[in-house]
């Protein structure tokens, strides 16, 4: 889906654009949403993107910013009816990460750190109906095969000749270690990112036990990047339940430090090649062992 048409992406560009006339009014959103009679966290999710706003929505603000520029106005309410068109993957139903679907469908760039397992990017069939299998509890089986769908679709984005989505992955050594599903999806799965390693958009690098304590040991994060220069980057955080994004460009330059730290003390590309080499070896012995 283009930048241009991607609803989530539309709402978070609109609500940018709504909270800088807001400011430039003076008005704080409390008294935004004491003005026009609604809660102040409509006001700000509006401006964070998290709620699509109406073309009444933008109506009523711009009159009470005192925007006059009719072809600011209509622009706007245009974008606003943009945002509340659906993306590919709403087709599929209630999935989670539906939010930050929408953002990586637009993003230039993604800077993850993964700690436990192969991130979803590059995960083999096999190996994602074997996460999703034993990571979730209570799932229907059409739920799973849901949810395998959505995660085979959203790999479509690295493949995308006219924009190829620039990929840093920086995985635990336990990632390779952990055995899930099978010692033969494993093999196929570490073959398979062996492979996609060789891509020239497509960065993956290993940091090994030997490193001890480090800023990534809070856990998964990622951090995105949009071409578009109005749009600041986001830090994901996936949690089970609820996950976070992060937008202030303090909590960005915060996780964008980290994240360089975790790559210099990780193995580079090449010694990592040889690391998933080692462990292809290894699974290969154990299924050949008579």
């Amino acid at each position: 889906m283009a930048a241009s048409s991607n609803p989530t992406v539309r709402k978070r560009r609109l609500g940018a654009e709504l909270r800088r006339l807001r400011q430039a009014s003076g008005l704080k959103s409390t008294e935004v949403a004491e003005r026009l009679m609604v809660s102040q966290p409509k006001i700000s999710h509006m401006e964070t993107g998290r709620r699509a706003a109406s073309a009444r929505d933008v109506r009523d603000l711009c009159a009470l910013y005192g925007v006059t520029d009719r072809q600011v106005i209509d622009a706007l309410m245009e974008m606003a009816r943009e945002s509340g068109q659906q993306g590919w993957w709403h087709a599929y139903g209630d999935i989670p990460q539906s939010v930050y679907i929408g953002l990586e469908t637009d993003a230039a760039s993604i800077h993850s750190y993964e700690p436990m397992a192969i991130p979803a990017f590059l995960q083999t069939p096999a190996y994602a109906d074997a996460v999703i299998g034993e990571t979730v509890p209570l799932l229907t089986t059409e739920q799973a095969a849901t949810r395998l769908r959505v995660r085979l679709r959203r790999q479509h984005r690295i493949y995308d000749p006219a924009r190829p989505l620039r990929l840093w992955v920086v995985l635990d050594e336990s990632a390779l270690r952990r055995v899930v599903g099978s010692r033969d999806i494993m093999r196929e799965q570490l073959e398979h990112l062996h492979a996609l390693s060789a891509e020239p958009h497509i960065t993956v690098q290993v940091l090994p036990y030997a490193v001890g304590a480090h800023p990534g040991l809070s856990g998964q994060f990622s951090v995105l990047r949009f071409a578009d220069s109005s749009q600041a980057g986001v830090v994901y955080l996936e949690r089970f339940t609820s996950d976070l994004y992060l937008e202030k460009p303090s909590d960005v330059q915060h996780y964008s430090v980290m994240y360089a730290h975790i790559q210099a003390q990780a193995l580079d590309p090449d010694s990592t090649l040889l690391l998933i080499t080692d462990a292809i070896k290894s699974y290969l012995e154990v299924t050949n062992r008579p």
